[in-house]
């Protein structure tokens, strides 16, 4: 069901690599609507968790989190760009859609919009300087971006409320995005997710998609051959960045409480998107997505069972099977599935 791309070395020789293409597909060939039926199927547990606030609550964070990790994953998967600077992204999305709500009475719905806009326009002023670095140092110098916003937030407390954070009154109501009914995010949470593989898919059948492609396997060779490799980045990192801006401001009206820690905690969300990628499969369609499926209820899980017996132990289970994973899936879920399918194929 999944679009891969076999990246440079994969095949031995020039002329092994036309068969591989053609078993696997490229981004344009293979049909759109087992995608649309697998997501359909994703939607499903709404309806037969809608009872059970407490699974529909962590199906919703499942289904934000997939749709922010595949946004990441147009950037760092399609693009190479190994970003950690989307917590940055993530929080501005967050403030602005709750700030136009509290402040100016604008609705949740309308100020998506703006934040989208800001977090786009953010990270091409970002992104000018920091593309010019190359590998590890573009993801310390991105890395460093989320302590600078956290500081920001935390200095400019007249508008983000500093420390003590941001917390949005309870009225529900469909202008309001705000819901009595938990199922009601996990939908809204659902369809983020929806739009976002959407998006990809798109994005994999454009020109932009393939120069996007080119430019992960080899940037010189790109330029060489007359892509504009930074204009394509820049623009990679905008449409990223405006998806996972979206899904901030859904975050807000979420959990209705916003604060500098939350949104630009390092290890809770910005590497987390990349976490969720890399276990899933990262510079593919579903790979986010499953490993969004994965992790999160697991977190949640495990959280809930060693939090009596051993605080944090989620945290060493969890790094135990992203080395497992690391080790023997180096490829996600999704390349190992990909792989096995090949060699039978073969």
């Amino acid at each position: 069901m999944d679009t891969a791309i076999p990246r440079a070395g994969e095949a031995d020789a020039p002329a092994r690599q036309t068969p591989t293409i053609q078993r696997t597909g490229g981004p344009a060939s293979r049909p759109v609507w087992p995608h649309l039926l697998g997501l359909l199927v994703l939607l499903l547990p709404i309806y037969l968790l809608r009872g059970n606030p407490f699974w529909i609550g962590i199906l919703a964070f499942t289904y934000l989190f997939a749709g922010l990790a595949a946004s990441w994953n147009i950037i760092a998967g399609f693009g190479g760009q190994f970003s950690l600077a989307h917590g940055v992204f993530f929080g501005v999305g967050a403030y602005t859609v709750a700030l136009l709500y509290l402040r100016a009475g604008i609705s949740p719905w309308l100020g998506l919009l703006p934040a989208m806009l800001l977090g786009a326009v953010i990270s091409a002023l970002i992104s000018w300087p920091t593309f010019r670095l190359r590998g590890p140092f573009f993801a310390i110098a991105t890395m460093a971006l989320n302590e600078v916003a956290a500081v920001f937030a935390n200095y400019f407390d007249h508008l983000t409320g500093g420390p003590r954070g941001l917390l949005i009154p309870f009225r529900a109501g469909l202008a309001n995005m705000i819901f009595v009914e938990r199922w009601k995010y996990a939908l809204l949470t659902g369809m983020f997710m929806v739009l976002v593989v959407i998006v990809s898919l798109v994005l994999l059948r454009s020109r932009l998609g393939y120069y996007l492609l080119a430019v992960r396997e080899d940037e010189d060779a790109a330029r060489a051959a007359g892509i504009p490799a930074l204009r394509v980045k820049i623009l990679g990192m905008m449409i990223s960045a405006a998806l996972t801006a979206m899904g901030g401001g859904l975050f807000a009206m979420f959990v209705r409480v916003i604060d500098p820690p939350t949104l630009f905690s390092l290890q809770d969300v910005g590497v987390k998107f990349a976490l969720l990628t890399l276990i899933g499969g990262m510079g593919t369609i579903w790979g986010p997505v499953l490993g969004a499926m994965l992790i999160v209820p697991l977190e949640n899980f495990l959280r809930t069972w060693l939090s009596d017996v051993l605080p944090g132990g989620h945290y060493i289970v969890l790094g135990l099977f992203m080395i497992l994973a690391a080790r023997f899936m180096k490829r996600g879920v999704v390349g190992a599935y990909l792989t096995l399918i090949r060699r039978r194929r073969a």
